[in-house]
Protein backbone atom coordinates (compact mmCIF):
# COMPACT_ATOMS: atom_id res chain seq x y z
CA UNK A 1 0.00 0.00 0.00
CA UNK A 2 1.19 3.39 -1.09
CA UNK A 3 1.91 6.57 1.14
CA UNK A 4 -1.28 8.80 0.04
CA UNK A 5 -3.60 5.70 0.73
CA UNK A 6 -2.45 5.11 4.26
CA UNK A 7 -2.97 8.83 4.22
CA UNK A 8 -6.27 8.54 3.29
CA UNK A 9 -7.09 5.50 5.40
CA UNK A 10 -5.88 7.11 8.89
CA UNK A 11 -7.81 10.75 7.71
CA UNK A 12 -10.68 8.67 7.64
CA UNK A 13 -10.01 7.32 11.56
CA UNK A 14 -9.67 10.40 13.17
CA UNK A 15 -12.91 11.70 10.69
CA UNK A 16 -14.72 8.85 12.46
CA UNK A 17 -13.35 9.30 15.76
CA UNK A 18 -14.06 12.75 16.07
CA UNK A 19 -17.30 12.29 15.07
CA UNK A 20 -18.29 11.13 18.67
CA UNK A 21 -16.13 14.40 20.19
CA UNK A 22 -19.29 15.31 21.08
CA UNK A 23 -20.98 12.76 23.16
CA UNK A 24 -22.64 14.27 25.91
CA UNK A 25 -22.10 11.00 28.27
CA UNK A 26 -18.21 10.92 28.99
CA UNK A 27 -17.57 7.34 29.53
CA UNK A 28 -19.87 6.67 26.31
CA UNK A 29 -17.82 8.92 24.59
CA UNK A 30 -14.55 7.47 25.57
CA UNK A 31 -16.04 3.78 24.35
CA UNK A 32 -17.47 4.51 21.10
CA UNK A 33 -13.95 6.84 20.04
CA UNK A 34 -11.95 3.57 21.03
CA UNK A 35 -14.34 1.18 19.51
CA UNK A 36 -13.67 2.97 16.26
CA UNK A 37 -10.06 3.30 16.68
CA UNK A 38 -9.32 -0.96 17.81
CA UNK A 39 -12.12 -1.48 15.00
CA UNK A 40 -10.46 0.15 12.29
CA UNK A 41 -7.29 -0.87 13.24
CA UNK A 42 -8.29 -4.41 13.27
CA UNK A 43 -9.43 -4.13 9.07
CA UNK A 44 -6.25 -1.95 8.93
CA UNK A 45 -4.17 -4.59 9.66
CA UNK A 46 -6.04 -7.66 8.29
CA UNK A 47 -7.29 -5.93 5.35
CA UNK A 48 -10.65 -8.15 4.55
CA UNK A 49 -11.92 -8.50 1.11
CA UNK A 50 -15.49 -6.94 0.73
CA UNK A 51 -16.89 -10.84 0.84
CA UNK A 52 -14.98 -11.40 4.00
CA UNK A 53 -16.89 -8.37 5.35
CA UNK A 54 -20.43 -9.10 4.41
CA UNK A 55 -19.77 -12.52 5.88
CA UNK A 56 -18.64 -11.32 9.00
CA UNK A 57 -21.95 -8.94 8.88
CA UNK A 58 -24.16 -12.01 7.82
CA UNK A 59 -22.29 -14.19 11.01
CA UNK A 60 -23.56 -11.20 13.73
CA UNK A 61 -26.84 -11.19 12.10
CA UNK A 62 -27.59 -14.92 12.23
CA UNK A 63 -26.05 -14.76 15.81
CA UNK A 64 -28.46 -12.18 17.14
CA UNK A 65 -31.22 -14.20 15.08
CA UNK A 66 -30.76 -17.35 17.51
CA UNK A 67 -31.29 -15.71 20.52
CA UNK A 68 -34.20 -15.75 22.63
CA UNK A 69 -35.66 -14.31 25.43
CA UNK A 70 -35.77 -17.30 27.44
CA UNK A 71 -32.58 -19.56 27.21
CA UNK A 72 -30.43 -19.32 24.35
CA UNK A 73 -28.40 -16.43 24.09
CA UNK A 74 -25.45 -16.92 21.03
CA UNK A 75 -23.62 -13.09 22.04
CA UNK A 76 -22.70 -14.73 25.37
CA UNK A 77 -21.28 -17.72 23.66
CA UNK A 78 -19.53 -15.69 21.11
CA UNK A 79 -18.13 -13.88 23.86
CA UNK A 80 -17.71 -16.57 25.90
CA UNK A 81 -15.73 -18.59 23.29
CA UNK A 82 -13.33 -15.75 22.28
CA UNK A 83 -12.30 -15.25 26.00
CA UNK A 84 -13.81 -11.86 26.78
CA UNK A 85 -16.44 -12.69 29.25
CA UNK A 86 -13.08 -14.14 31.28
CA UNK A 87 -11.53 -10.89 30.58
CA UNK A 88 -14.40 -8.52 31.45
CA UNK A 89 -14.96 -11.00 34.39
CA UNK A 90 -10.86 -10.28 35.22
CA UNK A 91 -10.83 -7.06 35.28
CA UNK A 92 -14.25 -6.51 37.51
CA UNK A 93 -13.63 -8.94 40.23
CA UNK A 94 -9.90 -8.26 41.50
CA UNK A 95 -10.03 -9.47 44.92
CA UNK A 96 -8.07 -9.70 47.19
CA UNK A 97 -6.06 -12.70 47.42
CA UNK A 98 -7.97 -15.20 49.74
CA UNK A 99 -11.29 -14.39 48.42
CA UNK A 100 -12.94 -17.16 46.10
CA UNK A 101 -11.53 -16.53 42.36
CA UNK A 102 -14.74 -15.96 39.85
CA UNK A 103 -15.53 -17.55 36.82
CA UNK A 104 -17.77 -16.79 33.29
CA UNK A 105 -21.51 -16.77 34.88
CA UNK A 106 -22.79 -18.12 31.34
CA UNK A 107 -26.06 -18.10 29.32
CA UNK A 108 -28.51 -20.54 31.27
CA UNK A 109 -28.79 -19.29 34.78
CA UNK A 110 -32.42 -19.02 35.54
CA UNK A 111 -33.21 -16.83 38.16
CA UNK A 112 -36.26 -17.64 40.83
CA UNK A 113 -35.39 -21.00 41.12
CA UNK A 114 -36.82 -23.00 44.11
CA UNK A 115 -35.58 -22.00 47.90
CA UNK A 116 -34.12 -25.60 48.99
CA UNK A 117 -33.09 -26.58 52.52
CA UNK A 118 -29.91 -27.32 54.12
CA UNK A 119 -28.58 -30.32 51.96
CA UNK A 120 -31.79 -31.04 50.20
CA UNK A 121 -31.69 -32.79 46.60
CA UNK A 122 -32.21 -30.94 43.86
CA UNK A 123 -31.95 -33.51 41.26
CA UNK A 124 -34.72 -34.93 39.40
CA UNK A 125 -33.27 -36.61 36.65
CA UNK A 126 -30.54 -39.59 37.22
CA UNK A 127 -27.17 -39.72 37.76
CA UNK A 128 -24.19 -40.55 40.30
CA UNK A 129 -25.53 -39.02 43.84
CA UNK A 130 -23.02 -36.50 44.74
CA UNK A 131 -22.99 -34.26 48.01
CA UNK A 132 -21.40 -30.80 47.63
CA UNK A 133 -20.68 -29.21 51.30
CA UNK A 134 -18.45 -26.78 52.96
CA UNK A 135 -18.33 -23.24 54.71
CA UNK A 136 -18.90 -19.60 53.50
CA UNK A 137 -16.12 -17.24 55.42
CA UNK A 138 -15.49 -13.90 54.80
CA UNK A 139 -11.63 -12.85 54.32
CA UNK A 140 -10.92 -12.79 58.04
CA UNK A 141 -11.87 -16.38 58.33
CA UNK A 142 -15.14 -15.72 60.03
CA UNK A 143 -18.53 -17.51 59.20
CA UNK A 144 -20.97 -15.74 56.55
CA UNK A 145 -24.27 -16.88 58.16
CA UNK A 146 -27.10 -17.16 55.57
CA UNK A 147 -25.68 -16.65 52.71
CA UNK A 148 -27.91 -17.34 49.32
CA UNK A 149 -26.35 -19.67 47.19
CA UNK A 150 -27.62 -19.75 43.73
CA UNK A 151 -26.91 -23.30 42.31
CA UNK A 152 -27.08 -24.81 38.67
CA UNK A 153 -25.74 -27.21 36.69
CA UNK A 154 -26.80 -29.50 33.70
CA UNK A 155 -28.07 -33.24 33.92
CA UNK A 156 -26.38 -36.13 32.39
CA UNK A 157 -27.28 -36.09 29.53
CA UNK A 158 -25.29 -32.88 29.41
CA UNK A 159 -28.28 -30.08 29.33
CA UNK A 160 -29.71 -27.85 31.67
CA UNK A 161 -33.01 -27.53 32.53
CA UNK A 162 -34.73 -25.07 30.06
CA UNK A 163 -32.27 -25.86 27.71
CA UNK A 164 -33.59 -29.55 27.31
CA UNK A 165 -37.79 -29.03 27.41
CA UNK A 166 -38.00 -32.62 28.62
CA UNK A 167 -36.35 -31.76 32.41
CA UNK A 168 -38.49 -30.95 35.10
CA UNK A 169 -38.82 -27.26 35.64
CA UNK A 170 -36.32 -26.39 38.48
CA UNK A 171 -34.20 -29.74 37.85
CA UNK A 172 -30.26 -29.31 39.45
CA UNK A 173 -31.21 -25.46 39.94
CA UNK A 174 -32.00 -24.02 43.93
CA UNK A 175 -31.03 -21.61 45.94
CA UNK A 176 -29.78 -23.02 49.29
CA UNK A 177 -28.59 -20.89 52.44
CA UNK A 178 -25.83 -21.06 54.51
CA UNK A 179 -26.63 -21.94 58.62
CA UNK A 180 -25.72 -19.86 61.51
CA UNK A 181 -21.84 -21.35 60.97
CA UNK A 182 -21.44 -20.62 57.45
CA UNK A 183 -22.17 -24.07 56.67
CA UNK A 184 -23.95 -24.56 53.43
CA UNK A 185 -25.04 -28.94 52.13
CA UNK A 186 -26.40 -29.05 48.44
CA UNK A 187 -27.21 -32.87 47.40
CA UNK A 188 -27.15 -32.97 43.53
CA UNK A 189 -25.38 -35.31 40.86
CA UNK A 190 -21.77 -35.53 39.77
CA UNK A 191 -21.48 -32.78 36.84
CA UNK A 192 -20.37 -34.03 33.90
CA UNK A 193 -18.64 -32.67 30.84
CA UNK A 194 -20.68 -30.85 27.70
CA UNK A 195 -20.91 -29.53 24.50
CA UNK A 196 -22.01 -25.70 24.39
CA UNK A 197 -24.51 -25.34 21.76
CA UNK A 198 -23.11 -26.10 18.38
CA UNK A 199 -26.14 -25.91 16.03
CA UNK A 200 -25.42 -21.77 15.45
CA UNK A 201 -22.99 -19.81 14.27
CA UNK A 202 -20.64 -20.02 17.44
CA UNK A 203 -20.45 -23.66 16.89
CA UNK A 204 -19.32 -23.19 13.18
CA UNK A 205 -17.11 -20.61 14.14
CA UNK A 206 -15.74 -23.39 16.18
CA UNK A 207 -15.73 -25.80 13.69
CA UNK A 208 -14.58 -23.65 11.23
CA UNK A 209 -11.35 -23.16 13.57
CA UNK A 210 -10.54 -26.96 14.49
CA UNK A 211 -11.39 -26.19 17.82
CA UNK A 212 -13.51 -28.33 20.40
CA UNK A 213 -16.70 -27.11 21.71
CA UNK A 214 -16.51 -29.18 25.22
CA UNK A 215 -16.93 -27.67 28.77
CA UNK A 216 -15.02 -29.51 31.62
CA UNK A 217 -18.14 -30.83 34.36
CA UNK A 218 -18.98 -28.18 36.62
CA UNK A 219 -21.22 -27.05 38.85
CA UNK A 220 -22.40 -23.11 38.69
CA UNK A 221 -22.62 -20.91 41.74
CA UNK A 222 -23.89 -17.28 42.55
CA UNK A 223 -23.07 -16.43 46.01
CA UNK A 224 -25.07 -13.27 48.11
CA UNK A 225 -24.30 -12.09 51.00
CA UNK A 226 -25.37 -9.00 53.03
CA UNK A 227 -21.92 -6.55 53.12
CA UNK A 228 -19.96 -9.02 50.98
CA UNK A 229 -19.43 -8.95 46.94
CA UNK A 230 -21.82 -10.94 44.94
CA UNK A 231 -19.44 -14.43 43.88
CA UNK A 232 -20.13 -15.91 40.42
CA UNK A 233 -18.13 -19.00 40.04
CA UNK A 234 -18.09 -22.58 39.09
CA UNK A 235 -16.75 -25.94 40.94
CA UNK A 236 -14.41 -27.73 38.47
CA UNK A 237 -14.09 -31.94 38.99
CA UNK A 238 -10.76 -33.25 38.98
CA UNK A 239 -9.30 -35.27 36.78
CA UNK A 240 -11.83 -34.17 33.71
CA UNK A 241 -10.20 -34.22 30.27
CA UNK A 242 -11.61 -30.53 29.24
CA UNK A 243 -9.85 -28.99 32.31
CA UNK A 244 -6.94 -27.63 30.39
CA UNK A 245 -9.02 -26.82 27.41
CA UNK A 246 -12.06 -25.47 28.28
CA UNK A 247 -13.98 -23.72 25.37
CA UNK A 248 -14.58 -20.32 27.14
CA UNK A 249 -11.47 -20.36 29.26
CA UNK A 250 -13.36 -20.31 32.56
CA UNK A 251 -10.92 -22.82 34.38
CA UNK A 252 -9.03 -21.77 37.51
CA UNK A 253 -6.79 -24.20 39.92
CA UNK A 254 -8.32 -22.86 42.81
CA UNK A 255 -11.97 -23.69 41.51
CA UNK A 256 -10.82 -27.26 41.29
CA UNK A 257 -12.88 -29.83 43.81
CA UNK A 258 -11.34 -33.70 43.73
CA UNK A 259 -14.85 -35.54 44.59
CA UNK A 260 -14.42 -38.53 47.30
CA UNK A 261 -16.21 -41.75 47.10
CA UNK A 262 -18.19 -42.42 49.88
CA UNK A 263 -20.46 -45.48 51.26
CA UNK A 264 -23.97 -45.43 52.22
CA UNK A 265 -22.89 -46.33 55.67
CA UNK A 266 -20.75 -42.81 55.64
CA UNK A 267 -22.33 -40.93 58.56
CA UNK A 268 -23.03 -37.91 56.22
CA UNK A 269 -25.50 -39.92 53.84
CA UNK A 270 -27.70 -40.48 57.19
CA UNK A 271 -27.19 -37.12 57.80
CA UNK A 272 -28.61 -35.83 54.16
CA UNK A 273 -30.49 -38.89 53.36
CA UNK A 274 -28.77 -40.87 50.91
CA UNK A 275 -29.26 -44.19 50.21
CA UNK A 276 -26.77 -45.10 48.30
CA UNK A 277 -23.07 -44.80 47.66
CA UNK A 278 -22.37 -41.27 46.61
CA UNK A 279 -19.19 -38.38 45.82
CA UNK A 280 -18.71 -36.44 48.61
CA UNK A 281 -17.40 -32.68 47.27
CA UNK A 282 -15.87 -30.44 50.03
CA UNK A 283 -15.13 -26.58 49.30
CA UNK A 284 -15.21 -23.17 51.45
CA UNK A 285 -16.29 -20.22 49.55
CA UNK A 286 -14.84 -17.16 50.99
CA UNK A 287 -16.70 -13.49 49.98
CA UNK A 288 -14.80 -10.22 50.85
CA UNK A 289 -16.28 -7.60 52.26
CA UNK A 290 -17.80 -4.87 49.88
Amino acid sequence: MNTSHQQAEALLTDEVVAAFAGTPDPRLRQLMQALVRHLHAFVSDTQPTEAEWMAAIRFLTQTGQICDDVVRQEFILLSDTLGVSMLVDAINHRKPGVATESTVFGPFYIAGMPERALGEDMAQTPGEPALVHGYVRDTEGRPVPGAVLDVWQTAANGMYSGQDTAQPQGNLRGRYHSDDTGYYAIRTILPVSYPIPGDGPVGRMMAATGRHIFRPAHLHFMIEAPRHRTLVTHLFNAGDPYLSSDAVFGVKPSLVVAYQQRGADDPLAARFGLRTDFHEGVYDFVLPAE
